[in-house]
């Protein structure tokens, strides 16, 4: 290890894996600290990502896919069942995060990047107002490593970011309350997403069964903060066992917070940036973070590594402005659509069931959904457009 770096990412994640890769191919120096003792683990994700958004970064392996998505089932209050079919170009993946993070974090060291597990980040090094470094424990020894920009890629919680000045707070109303198991012999078909809405499996927000092969699934569900300080996540989700699947052996559990709003305000300072969950890159309507954690990385770790080849401090600064149009404004639309469903009550939910219903399966798309789910809401129609139908 040298005691100066261009770049320090601090999280090993997909978006720290991605920004770490990205920097290092373009010749700067980078090193990559994350805390645990592996790479990828804890695994805090329902784990569902697009083919797409797989396949802009990594070749997609069969070691770390557990299921090939085809399907959507939408699950209303009375059961109603709505299930939608897309195409090959359209497919899905439930993945092995604890080996994809491998993966994606091998790809940034074949890019040149070291990589440092077990290195707990508690502090910043400054230079006046500029972030200069990080200090950091590892092996019971307080360290300092200095570096001309620091990545925080440290997670929803993001203290790297407040630590620099950045308003990383976000109102506990869009902090979704989210838990999830992942258990076995869940009768569940391999090619399907499972999603159920109402106020007694997921209010303000909605309720998974994703399958991992092998009749095992991941379930869970994630609520707004307002609704998991009346009832927890987990006693939802506990009474869903209890009526679905009594007698299922639990394999995992976790819990923990997925921001559910637009990204932060300001996600770059002088000599810092956030990517991932830690600048909110996560996509409001769905709480899918893998493939827009990845962009958000891959666009901070480029455009870090420019401003040093350059030697202008100041081009970091134009990172926000590129997250915002490659998913920025579009995460903000996903947010207004978000706000206006949400709140539906369970009627609404099955006169909603009912309808898709009516339309011939094999025309039923998810912009025909959403359409049809704010049908009264002539505003929000201008934004389901811009996603689904543009």
């Amino acid at each position: 290890m040298k005691n100066e770096y261009d770049i320090i990412v601090v999280g090993a994640g997909p978006a720290g894996s991605m920004a770490a890769r990205f920097a290092a191919e373009q010749g700067v120096s980078v090193i990559m600290l994350e805390k645990d003792r592996d790479v990828g683990y804890p695994v805090r994700c329902g784990e569902a990502i697009s083919r797409a958004g797989v396949e802009e970064f990594i070749e997609p392996d069969e070691r770390w896919i557990k299921a090939h998505i085809t399907k959507f089932c939408l699950v209303a209050p009375d059961e109603t069942e709505v299930t939608l079919q897309f195409d090959a170009r359209q497919e899905g993946y439930v993945l092995e995060r604890r080996i994809f993070d491998y993966e994606l974090a091998k790809t940034a060291a074949k890019a040149g990047a070291q990589i440092l597990t077990r290195a707990y980040v508690n502090g910043l090094l400054f230079d006046g107002d500029k972030v200069c470094g990080v200090k950091y424990e590892h092996q019971g020894e307080q360290k300092e490593l200095k570096a001309k920009i620091v990545i925080a890629a440290d997670g929803v919680e993001s203290r790297v970011g407040r630590w620099a000045g950045l308003k990383t707070h976000i109102d506990f109303r869009d902090m979704e309350s989210c838990t999830q198991i992942t258990a076995a012999n869940i009768p569940v078909n391999d090619d399907t997403l499972y999603f159920y809405f109402g106020k007694d499996v997921a209010p303000e927000g909605y309720f998974w069964v994703f399958p991992k092969g092998d009749n095992t699934a991941n379930i869970g569900l994630g609520v707004s903060g307002a609704t998991g300080k009346k009832k927890s996540a987990k006693a939802f989700l506990d009474e869903f066992m209890a009526k679905h699947y009594p007698d299922a052996p639990i394999l995992t559990y976790i819990a923990g917070g997925v921001p559910s709003s637009v990204t932060l305000d300001k996600i770059s300072a002088p000599g810092i940036a956030l990517v991932g969950d830690a600048a909110r890159q996560v996509n409001p309507l769905s709480g899918g973070g893998i493939a827009s954690g990845m962009i958000g990385g891959s666009i901070a770790g480029k455009i870090a590594a420019e401003a040093i080849k350059t030697n202008k401090p100041g081009h970091l600064l134009t990172y926000d402005k590129a997250w915002n149009k490659r998913l920025g404004k579009r995460h903000a639309v996903f947010n207004r659509i978000k706000e206006g469903i949400f709140n539906f009550s369970d009627e609404k939910f099955n006169k909603i069931a009912r309808s898709i219903n009516k339309i011939p399966y094999e025309k039923r798309t998810l912009g025909k959904v959403f359409t049809t789910a704010l049908i009264n809401q002539p505003s929000l129609l201008v934004d389901v457009a811009k996603v689904f139908v543009v």
